[in-house]
């Protein structure tokens, strides 16, 4: 029995007819040919499902006179992202008409139509009706960023996995997927003119197992990487699904893996270990003219292999000591005008002066970088992105220096932070962040707007959206990714498209639930863990919000700060 209006994300406006019609086997589906990825999709997947035939028709070019039972046609009134759904009785049949702005609409319209079918359309083989609810169905989303990280470079990930996750978050309307590829613990993408990336820095001889400082390993190599080849078919595969991937390859910190296989650029002189542990490495570039060479010709092999306009530089967590022990390095950045309010050299700033070079060659090949906001600063050029993580007050001075912003903070969105209190939760690290507050996440929360009001103005950037993170430190299989992020991520993708949908926890547990169960999603129950769930023994490193809120206020605590801890305080 299909679930009329128990759709996740809630549509803008769902009204329904209270009658159900079957789709006939041997139903004809026309799209305009600007529609066609996001028809051919929902054909072949209500096919395996029901198992039926859903025959490709030819769009006829007056709309009235269209006698395919199913139809994707464009609709240019509609706003970006947008459609229309209908489904009415056509003699006694179902006539389902999707008219989409663009083919982002169709996408969703697809999707939206996935779910009215009920569980059976997530279901990968089967035989039984394709029975739909009479629906008249307005749509479009809150932002037109809506994303999802996955870290598959601190746990590596088979291809399938990658390419299931990629079908479940574009099942909730998210549009977005950057692939975090390369960190201290692992290099995970196949580069031909280095390669030595992979053959020595795709694995570690063991993981930290919990907290780093439990000083606990398993003892187990661990590795992976993905071709040249994989990640085309990655990023060919998200896009039938209306799913950008946004490859990420980080500098100038997080590079343990890089500078093992290539020690020439480390800062640090001598021999090097892919990182088995978490939290923050001192091992950092030498932001040299060698290593932007370096760089260089890496995101050349990315964009030959992405399509995605964006590349994510990452720029979080650098640590500046390792240069500060290097003269050289000091008077390089005073040679290059960094000063700092002393008029010194200021080694700090050539994070800002390395990163800006990779943006300005990402320019060259018409890709827009985006950075994490500790890269946000006097030297970063205005195109590029900053995704704000560590709080909101960093997200304010970014849009009002004209920066364009993507919210991601880690007080509210990252879902590899524990679900609940309590010692059952696996590996317990991070803020308490249940379903019910991630789906009342706003990317700019009332107390903040009352603390900076001009946030409710006009200001020189524009909010592009949100992302929600999963980390995988603590996350070593896919039945782990599932459990971290699902339902979680659901309540996620209806924040950021419809946030003023009631009832989401009725339509959770009363039909959504139940389609993830068919999809084979192994989500972490609503009233707690499964015993097999659970990791005992297992160190995490939880975290207060309200303590951590009242010391920072909106900047959050998160990363490295000179002078304080080098380690941060999830991991």
């Amino acid at each position: 029995m299909p679930y009329a209006a128990d759709v996740v994300p809630a549509p803008v406006s769902l009204q329904a007819a209270g009658e159900i019609l079957a789709l006939r086997d041997g139903a004809e589906v026309a799209a305009h040919p600007d529609l066609q990825p996001a028809a051919r999709w929902w054909r072949r997947v209500s096919e395996d499902a029901f198992g039926l035939d859903l025959v490709p028709a030819a769009l006829a070019d007056d709309p009235a006179e269209d006698e395919a039972d199913v139809v994707f046609d464009v609709a240019p009134g509609l706003a970006a992202g947008g459609y229309r759904l209908t489904i009415d009785a056509d003699g006694g049949r179902a006539a389902v008409r999707v008219a989409a702005a663009d083919l982002a609409g169709a996408h969703a319209a697809a999707q939206t139509l996935r779910q009215l079918a009920g569980p059976q359309a997530f279901r990968r083989a089967g035989s039984a009706p394709l029975a739909l609810p009479a629906v008249t169905v307005e749509d479009g989303p809150r932002f037109g960023w809506r994303g999802v990280l996955l870290d598959v470079a601190r746990h590596f990930l088979p291809k399938a996995d990658v390419l299931r996750f990629v079908d479940l978050a574009a099942a909730h309307h998210l549009n977005v997927l950057q692939l975090h590829l390369t960190d201290d613990q692992g290099w995970r993408m196949e580069v031909e003119r280095y390669p030595r990336l992979t053959e020595v820095g795709s694995w570690r001889r063991e993981s930290g197992v919990g907290t780093w400082r439990a000083g606990r390993y398993d003892g187990r190599p661990h590795g992976g990487f993905y071709t040249r080849d994989d990640l085309r078919e990655i990023v060919a595969y998200a896009r039938d699904r209306g799913v950008t991937v946004v490859p990420e390859i980080g500098s100038p910190g997080h590079v343990q893996a890089l500078v093992t296989a290539y020690p020439e650029l480390a800062a640090r002189p001598g021999a090097h270990e892919v990182r088995t542990t978490w939290g923050i490495s001192e091992d950092v570039i030498d932001p040299s003219p060698a290593a932007v060479e370096f760089f260089a010709g890496v995101l050349d092999e990315v964009c030959e292999v992405f399509d995605s306009p964006f590349v994510a530089l990452g720029g979080d967590e650098v640590p500046v000591v390792a240069w500060r022990e290097r003269p050289d390095i000091v008077a390089r950045a005073a040679d290059l005008g960094l000063v700092g309010p002393d008029g010194e050299g200021d080694v700090a700033r050539l994070h800002g002066w390395f990163l800006a070079r990779l943006a300005d060659h990402l320019r060259s090949r018409g890709r827009r970088a985006v950075v994490w906001d500790e890269a946000f600063g006097p030297d970063l050029p205005r195109d590029v992105v900053v995704t704000c993580w560590r709080g909101h007050a960093v997200a304010a001075d970014a849009l009002a220096a004209g920066y364009d912003v993507v919210m991601a903070p880690e007080q509210e969105v990252y879902l590899d932070h524990r679900a609940a209190g309590g010692d059952d939760e696996p590996v317990p690290v991070g803020f308490v962040r249940t379903v019910d507050d991630v789906r009342a996440f706003e990317p700019f929360p009332a107390g903040l707007l009352a603390a900076r009001p001009e946030l409710a103005g006009d200001l020189p950037g524009a909010l592009l959206g949100a992302q929600a993170q999963v980390w995988s430190e603590h996350l070593d299989s896919a039945r782990r990714v599932d459990y971290t992020a699902f339902p979680r991520l659901v309540a996620f993708a209806e924040a950021v498209w419809n946030p003023a949908a009631p009832a989401f926890d009725e339509r959770l547990r009363g039909a959504h639930l139940a389609r993830l169960d068919a999809a084979g999603v192994e989500y972490r129950p609503l009233d707690g863990p499964r015993p097999w769930h659970r990791r005992p023994g297992v160190v995490g490193y939880p975290r207060d919000l309200a303590t951590e809120r009242a010391a920072a206020g909106w900047a959050g605590m998160g990363g490295w700060v000179e002078g304080r801890d080098g380690a941060e305080p999830d991991a």
